[in-house]
């Protein structure tokens, strides 16, 4: 009898400690998940919360103060997001903060974001509603990425074609590089024109120094000495004008 009273006693006081450790557990996890002390609840409303779910963090400044309570579809386009904050944090969560959807890294879970506000702004209350800021989708960001890898791909195809056909010899630019009789034949014709240009400037020598056509050099002598000279006296009468004192 006695050691049937003493079994009792130690399955009575393991049960006690059993269920002393399962309150505590829960009141911890439940702390963790601000469900016992003091906080205050807000929400907002997004048209996207992919990847969020209920128990993510509340950030506010890199630092977790809250918790995800609830995600329910307001309509078709509106998801509402309810958060469990902490009461101590709630001087420094002002009217006009912002609430967004971010991640853990690139790949990570999903998290919600609080920027502050203004300093000097009321802080919010129980029930209030945050503003929020449109996320920017992965699958956005992996599509653009997509799209920019194509694009080079593309690119730098044509570039090689492009060199290609020079190497070959094909095209304007590959022939003129390849072809030494288009080559020479450019070189040729340079060649013509700086010969022609400076005949043309012994020929214009020459006719000035003619007695027939020596009269209509001086004359077009005489007509630009003219205006350069009207050009000057212009010039001078601005800068007289320019030096007279304002009434």
């Amino acid at each position: 009898m006695p050691k049937e009273n003493n079994y009792k006693w130690k399955l009575g006081a393991f049960s006690l400690a059993a269920l002393v450790i399962a309150v505590a557990a829960i009141y911890y996890i439940g702390q963790q998940k601000n469900k016992f002390g003091s906080t205050l609840h807000v929400y907002a409303q997004f048209s996207s919360v992919s990847g969020l779910k209920n128990g993510s963090n509340v950030r506010l400044g890199g630092i977790d103060v809250g918790t995800v309570d609830a995600i329910n579809l307001v309509t078709d386009t509106t998801v509402q997001v309810d958060m469990i904050i902490q009461k101590k944090v709630q001087r420094f969560i002002k009217k006009d903060a912002r609430a967004s959807i971010s991640s853990e890294g690139l790949m990570g879970d999903k998290v919600v974001t609080i920027t502050a506000g203004t300093p000097g702004q009321q802080a919010v209350v129980n029930g209030d509603s945050l503003r929020t800021i449109t996320p920017i989708e992965t699958d956005a960001i992996m599509a653009s990425l997509k799209t920019s890898a194509d694009n080079a791909a593309i690119i730098t195809g044509n570039l090689a074609d492009i060199s290609s056909r020079i190497t070959k010899g094909q095209g304007a630019l590959g022939k003129l590089l390849h072809d030494t009789t288009l080559s020479s034949n450019i070189s040729s014709t340079m060649h013509h024109l700086n010969t022609s240009t400076q005949k043309l400037d012994q020929n214009m020598e020459a006719a000035q120094h003619n007695f027939l056509l020596r009269g209509f050099f001086r004359k077009k002598e005489k007509e630009k000495k003219k205006k350069e000279e009207e050009a000057a006296k212009k010039q001078q009468e601005e800068q007289e004008q320019k030096q007279k004192p304002k009434n």
